[in-house]
């Protein structure tokens, strides 16, 4: 029997994020996927070395790399709809379970049980979501700072909203992330090497 997952997943590359505002440079969810991956395992890595926790990175690094898989089927839902109420929330909450389980009717059966953790939450990662809300939110960051930079002021509003909800988290790790990491970004190549 043919499996239909990762063709499924190869088409992460299709589906552009940040619908309702002008990019100076389209993102991916692909993209957004492989940054917020990466920025997981370091908040793991901060967190493990300067604050005592003791998280799987890899696994983190994991949960970052699927986390908007669903969007395959269901579009990138710009946060401002998403989050509009909490009716609109409750139902494409439902609509993204829903992907979800449909994605994961595309893993051979043998194998789905290593698929599983990838798409419904478990206590066992409560706090590994966590870290990687964050890196999704530090991602979107990320974008802002760069559209900016590149004189688009219609990310301003986002960036600002982003960086408040990053704040709101009570994430140690992501507060040295952005201490540490961020200001890198509003420098040019040549200043950072």
């Amino acid at each position: 029997m043919s499996s239909h997952f990762y063709g499924f997943l190869s088409r992460m590359k299709y589906i552009n994020r940040w619908a309702l505002m002008r990019n100076t440079e389209e993102e991916s969810l692909s993209q957004h996927s492989h940054e917020v991956a990466a920025i997981a395992y370091g908040l793991c890595v901060i967190g493990n070395r300067r604050l005592g926790k003791s998280y799987n990175g890899e696994r983190a690094a994991l949960l970052g790399l699927f986390h908007d898989m669903p969007e395959i089927l269901t579009g990138d839902m710009p946060t401002p709809v998403k989050y509009f109420n909490p009716d609109i929330k409750e139902a494409y909450s439902k609509v993204e379970e829903t992907a979800s389980g449909k994605l994961l009717e595309n893993v051979p059966e043998d194998l789905r049980e290593d698929f599983d953790f990838l798409f419904h939450k478990t206590e066992r990662d409560r706090e590994l979501w966590k870290i990687v809300k964050a890196a999704d939110k530090i991602s979107a960051l990320i974008k802002c700072v760069e559209e900016r930079k590149a004189g688009n002021s219609e990310f301003l509003k986002a960036e600002q909203s982003t960086l408040d909800a990053i704040n709101k988290m009570d994430c140690k790790e992501a507060q040295e992330f952005l201490r540490e990491f961020m200001p890198s970004y509003e420098l040019t190549l040549d200043q950072i090497t």
